[in-house]
């Protein structure tokens, strides 16, 4: 393992299908109910898709100022909602700090990371139908502001008086792991002591959903039954299902978060990268790139693949696509050999839907969340398992963790890999 500080979460916030909040996120996706409806606003008619998971019920308000609300795009509301949540359970005043109140650290070494695959897609898209319709000078000035996928980091450090880096993180639907591992790096190796990291996608609109759809990448023909469409690992899965939402953690120094009194949620003791080098949408079929993640992910905390103290549980990437799935349980079997078969293995995805760029923190946090409570999700939907002998989680399972594996993976080839460990695991 690199030698440095070690790295805790110490705060947790999300936004999502399942639930406004980390609590109603757990509690759904343990329950095993799907947060998959049908999209019936006139804007989907016509669509070969019009199923999603849709964040419902939040309400912006009192959340920033009304001006700059109606300038900011929903995912990014979602994206402050769930960072406060964070800083809040990690003991920070959020209010005081947007009264001018100091940082719990030094401001200069506090950085804000914001993942997205797309980011605020809605504007750009708004922007093209108004200068269609009205010309030029019906463009928005806040596209120029707010427009862009590093927006919500510099709207997030202003907002808090983080004064480190702040900037965006894209790598498709590795965009959120991979951000997390920027954050572990940058604390470990002295560059910064707390880092808050924020995952954000909104693609669940009529040009994403086409495109998809047109790539054949989206489940499809579930407009009667929209819960059974996400079904990764399923003989019958058809692609995955699009959802919206945020997810954000806060990560710090250990030895920070202990002298100012803050109660670590989880150690994030390993992060692994890699490209598949292979193929615009499609994973390398032996997982290729997906082993390569995971093994660095390993290397990175200093565990052993094959040892019985290793890996207790992974969280999977698991959207359900037919090639994905498959190339996903191929590189989990080329790092771990046949131990990768008795590995307790869940996919939220089919709970929640595929939140693409946030996905990795929404995961990360339901990683934690199993570490914390000693549960393992169910995988849904999984009626005809074509991998039966996989260990794969269809009923929620009380295990005693010690490390989850979160593996993310995207278009492109983008791969990352986290590992959580609980407090005491060493």
């Amino acid at each position: 393992m690199t030698a440095g500080r070690r790295v805790v979460v110490t705060g947790l916030g999300a936004l999502t299908p399942s639930g406004l909040d980390v609590p109603s996120l757990w509690e759904g996706v343990v329950a095993g109910r799907s947060a998959i409806t049908a999209l019936d606003a006139p804007e989907f008619e016509g669509l070969a898709v019009r199923i999603g998971g849709a964040v419902r019920g939040f309400d912006p308000t009192g959340l920033v100022d009304p001006p700059l609300s109606r300038r900011l795009s929903p995912a990014q509301l979602w994206a402050i909602a769930a960072a406060d949540q964070a800083l809040a359970q990690a003991g920070v005043d959020t209010a005081a700090l947007r009264a001018g109140a100091p940082l719990p650290w030094d401001a200069t070494r506090t950085a804000v990371l914001a993942a997205t695959g797309s980011g605020p897609i809605d504007q750009m898209q708004a922007a093209t139908r108004a200068l269609d319709a009205r010309g030029p000078r019906g463009v928005p000035l806040s596209l120029v502001v707010h427009g862009a996928p590093d927006a919500a980091a510099a709207l997030l450090s202003g907002r808090y008086g983080a004064r480190g880096t702040a900037h965006g993180v894209t790598a498709t639907c590795a965009s959120s792991a991979i951000a997390l591992g920027d954050a572990l790096r940058r604390i470990r190796h002295g560059y910064a002591d707390a880092v808050l990291v924020v995952g954000m996608e909104d693609c669940l609109n009529p040009v994403n959903l086409a495109a998809n759809a047109n790539l054949r990448a989206l489940a499809s023909g579930y407009e009667a039954d929209p819960t059974a469409a996400s079904r990764p690992f399923d003989r019958g899965r058809r692609g995955f299902v699009m959802a919206q939402g945020a997810a954000a953690l806060l990560l710090e120094a250990e030895d920070s978060a202990l002298a100012r009194g803050a109660e670590p949620l989880a150690v994030l003791s390993g992060f692994g990268e890699s490209s598949d080098a292979y193929h615009p949408t499609a994973p390398h079929p032996q997982g290729r790139g997906a082993a390569d993640a995971v093994a660095a992910a390993l290397a990175d905390a200093g565990l052993d693949p094959h040892a019985a103290d290793g890996i207790d549980h992974v969280n999977a990437h698991g959207t359900g696509t037919p090639v994905g799935d498959a190339a996903e349980l191929a590189g989990l079997h080329a790092v771990f050999g046949d131990r990768a078969r008795r590995i307790p293995i869940t996919a939220t995805k089919s709970s929640t839907g595929h939140l693409l760029g946030a996905s990795g923190a929404v995961e990360a946090v339901l990683a934690i969340q199993s570490l914390r409570t000693g549960l393992i999700p169910p995988t849904i939907n999984l009626d005809d398992p074509e991998f039966a002998d996989w260990d794969i989680v269809r009923e929620a399972r009380s295990v005693a963790l010690r490390r989850v594996l979160s593996p993310s993976f995207g278009f492109g080839g983008h791969n990352g890999a986290l590992i959580f460990e609980h407090l005491e695991a060493r």
